[in-house]
């Protein structure tokens, strides 16, 4: 399944995309898809009620609804850092031994297309193209990396916006340059881990006005989500609906000589094969 929601920011709705064109409405039988539907193990359920649905030919056309995150604000949003080997080489840093983790405010997540905000006192702002993973189920000190399977409920593309003074030259954590109102662009769908069946090997890509910045893949990842979410049960209760952001093929805009920061009125499109595709304009500190 392909989980939506649409409507006004705050006023969103859950609906299963069917295609480009049509939906199944399923907000009579689901409040949201947020921590306490993930939590209760209602996918299968979502599944027959929508095929049911699809069937009686009980769906609806879109009709230039915004599009908002296919998940409501979760609990927590992790990150995972220099996770692609192209794209640690394009840094100078070395391949890390173990995951880097660092957070991300949830209140930074909106919809696909919604603007991106750059805050007050930003001078390198930058994007970044990544998969993200979706908790599905309360977990903690998983046994194997074979066992994360269960616990995802399935994947989206997100941009993980970063300000890379704030992040790397405030002497502190790097969830200063992340956290940022709008720094999260979410969907458009949350595709059920059933529908992708290589997850190590999905395209991916980024342009800025129409420029190509980032080409990559999923299979230069140094991680893949499967071992992320076994390592982080390690040391942390994970819960459904919680975004894994897992970092960034090569291409950002810090690793150019001289490097390129985002501007008011630039336009980022980007997108994952099978996850959908993004638009955001850049607007200026409020």
């Amino acid at each position: 399944m392909f989980l939506m929601r649409i409507g006004p920011a705050g006023e969103e709705k859950p609906v299963v995309r069917i295609d480009e064109d049509t939906y199944v409405d399923v907000s009579d039988v689901v409040i949201d898809f947020n921590e306490e539907f993930f939590g209760q193990g209602r996918l299968p359920e979502l599944a027959d009620l929508v095929a049911d649905r699809k069937a009686a030919g009980a769906v609806s056309a879109f009709a230039g609804e915004r599009i908002g995150s296919p998940i409501a604000r979760p609990h927590q949003i992790l990150c995972i850092g220099l996770n692609y080997s192209d794209h640690a080489a394009e840094t100078g840093q070395d391949v890390p031994a173990e995951p880097i983790l660092f957070t991300k405010s949830p209140n930074t997540l909106v919809g696909p297309y919604d603007d991106v905000r750059i805050p007050r006192g930003s001078t390198k702002p930058d994007w970044e193209v990544e998969l993200g993973i979706v908790i599905g189920q309360r977990t903690s000190y998983l046994n194997s990396v074979e066992e994360a399977a269960n616990a995802i409920a399935g994947y989206v593309l997100v941009n993980d916006v970063s300000e890379r003074a704030f992040q790397m030259e405030r002497g502190g954590q790097w969830a200063k340059g992340k956290s940022a109102e709008t720094f999260n662009p979410c969907g458009p769908w949350l595709a059920t881990a059933d529908e992708i069946q290589d997850v190590k090997n999905l395209d991916m890509w980024l342009n800025i006005n129409g420029q190509r910045r980032q080409t990559g893949s999923t299979s230069t990842m140094i991680f893949d989500p499967h071992f992320i979410v076994h390592h982080l049960s390690q040391f942390m209760v994970l819960e459904p609906g919680d975004l894994i952001n897992t970092g960034t093929p090569p291409g950002v805009g810090m690793g150019f000589t001289p490097p390129v920061w985002l501007q008011p009125d630039d336009v980022m499109e980007l997108g994952i094969s099978q996850l959908g595709q993004q638009r955001q304009q850049v607007i200026g500190a409020r």
